[in-house]
């Protein structure tokens, strides 16, 4: 393998880094937001709810105006909680993507360097033996990999059916 070609595989690596951190950074940027917005949105709310309490002609009304109120904000906070997971699972699907075209290619190059480096070398019986050794073990890594990935998405997804509860349910700020 020349000095070239490992620099290559360096800089591919680097750059899949790269991708990755880009992509965590913009999810929790956009879970932040998501974040500050319902804060925001859930303080107006209280104000609201409050002055409306404060004019409740009964302990009756009182009572019906809390709950209703209590019932408003649990459905928001489980609104985002939602939103949240289905960042979360879609980064999730994204890194998981990404991580398996990195391994794709890096198995792929390391591979066909490897088999030329060992077409080359002095091994007993050409290499051929520790080629398919090696060309076993990526495999197997490979398909470890795959069942990783399918799993970790797999539980990610389970998570995002867990806020449908609030889902399509909106109220209306004033």
């Amino acid at each position: 393998m020349s000095k070239e070609q490992i620099a290559e595989m360096h800089q591919k690596s680097i750059d899949a880094a790269m991708k990755l951190t880009q992509m965590s950074l913009e999810n929790s940027k956009r879970i932040m937001e998501l974040q500050v917005e319902t804060a925001r949105t859930l303080f107006e709310e209280s104000v609201k709810n409050a002055r409306a309490l404060s004019e409740a002609k009964d302990p009756q009304a009182a009572l019906a105006l809390r709950t209703q109120f209590a019932q408003e904000t649990s459905s928001k906070m489980m609104e985002a909680m939602r939103q949240m997971a289905d960042i979360t699972a879609g980064a999730q699907a994204e890194f998981n993507r990404l991580l398996g075209q990195q391994m794709a290619g890096s198995s792929q190059e390391m591979m066909e360097n490897f088999k030329k480096m060992m077409s080359v070398s002095a091994l007993p019986g050409g290499g051929q033996d520790a080629f398919a050794t090696m060309q076993q073990a990526f495999g197997n890594a490979k398909d470890a990999f795959e069942q990783i990935a399918k799993a970790s998405t797999a539980a990610f997804g389970n998570m995002g059916g867990m806020g449908g509860a609030g889902k399509g349910k909106s109220v209306k700020v004033q």
